[in-house]
């Protein structure tokens, strides 16, 4: 199955778990208190900090040939794809087609997004199609609510489809949501796609944590990715969008635990997979929802929209179990894309487990970085500390959960 990803078993680990475990929630909390002594003033400035690129570079960057060049890069590696996905046979053993969509477009908009910044704008395939019939209506006031239906949609495909990496279903899949958002990209005009395209919201959201970035006065600069993070406060909303990546990621993880196979042995498969993520998610958002509850009482009287304050927090939480839950998957089906077989000899189990952990600790590490310098400007005086017991517990649940998930414990 080409979905079978993450480590198999708690002995690919290459310490014991308690050890892991401790390791990781240590980190996260050495690194909140260590923030709490030394980092007592808001430093990050957002959209007014970074080094501006120098002005030719800038100008390659923004060049219409370089923007109709990727558009057309978009265009026909979809063509590419499609063309596979509805001819080729009907087995991701022999078709190509499901590693391109599950390794090298969903996995790979990660690396994409952190190295190349929000380049998938540029050349995701529906905005060029759409924009062929250019809308002027006005977009609905959804919010990222078509964004996150979407998502829920491709997740659904991915981890509880009973035949997720069939080609056929896949182009089932891309060829309806495609069709989705061309006409509503023709009715709307593009910023349909800044709210309403899941794949392309989750690789602005991940694009935030790269080191380029867009200042405020339009300039092209090197940036610190937690300034990036902090660009995401004017965006409200967005905070579902994340916690449904953080919730299926959990359950991805869960799914790989020997209880979840004796529970669908003789169970309905769709049925108990749709109820495990819907459940996921909802743990999940309970979780955050709950600290934010806990942390209103020492917030600021002129703080609005407490429950996204934090999102911006949460993305690199989002970035690191995605590496945790995808690496070995990326590094052998993804080999499957140049027509062969995997070898399973590339990397050792315990690169991988180190990888796996390593992306989460690090991932909840930048989180309360993140999170301390926002509750430092959000929270009143006197509570910048304790304001921050409620988030971090979270987090440190999140750690654990995280590292017990991908040992297979």
């Amino acid at each position: 199955m080409i979905l079978a990803h993450g480590l198999g078993g708690r002995s690919d680990l290459p310490v014991p778990l308690w050890l892991a475990l401790y390791a990781g929630a240590a980190a996260v909390l050495v690194s909140f208190f260590a923030l709490t002594a030394l980092w007592k003033q808001p430093k990050l400035r957002g959209a007014r900090a970074g080094l501006a690129w120098p002005r030719a570079l800038e100008r390659i960057a923004d060049a219409r040939a370089t923007r109709i060049a990727l558009r057309l890069l978009g265009l026909a590696l979809f063509a590419l794809f499609l063309v596979f996905a509805w001819t080729g046979p009907d087995d991701s053993a022999d078709n190509p087609a499901a590693a391109w969509f599950y390794v090298w477009f969903w996995v790979g908009l990660v690396p994409l997004s952190v190295l190349c910044g929000p380049v998938w704008r540029l050349v995701n395939p529906l905005r060029t199609l759409s924009a062929l019939f250019p809308g002027r209506r006005p977009v609905p006031r959804w919010g990222f609510f078509p964004a996150i239906a979407g998502l829920v949609a491709f997740l659904w495909l991915e981890l509880v489809h009973p035949h997720s990496d069939s080609p056929r279903a896949i182009a089932v899949f891309v060829t309806a949501y495609a069709l989705v958002h061309v006409v509503a990209g023709a009715v709307f005009g593009p910023r349909w796609f800044d709210r309403g395209d899941g794949f392309e919201v989750y690789s602005a959201l991940i694009a935030a944590l790269s080191p380029w970035g867009r200042r405020a006065d339009g300039r092209l600069v090197l940036r610190n990715p937690l300034d990036g993070l902090r660009t995401l406060e004017r965006e409200r909303g967005l905070t579902p969008f994340v916690l449904v990546v953080l919730g299926s990621t959990a359950f991805d993880g869960l799914t790989r635990l020997p209880f979840w196979g004796e529970a669908t042995r003789d169970g309905d498969r769709v049925l108990l997979g749709t109820a495990g993520l819907a459940a996921a998610i909802a743990l999940t958002a309970l979780a955050y929802a709950g600290a934010i509850h806990l942390t209103r009482p020492y917030l600021r009287r002129a703080v609005t929209g407490a429950y996204d304050t934090f999102a911006p927090s949460l993305v690199p939480i989002m970035v690191g179990y995605t590496i945790a839950h995808y690496f070995s998957f990326a590094v052998f089906e993804g080999q499957r894309g140049f027509g062969g077989g995997v070898d399973y000899t590339v990397v050792s189990a315990a690169a991988i487990a180190f990888v796996q952990i390593a992306g989460i600790v690090a991932g909840h590490v930048l989180a309360v970085t993140s999170a301390h310098d926002r509750a430092l400007g959000v929270l009143r005086g006197g509570y910048a500390k304790v304001g921050q017991y409620p988030m971090l517990a979270v987090m440190v649940l999140y750690t654990a959960v995280g590292i017990a998930l991908v040992s297979g414990a």
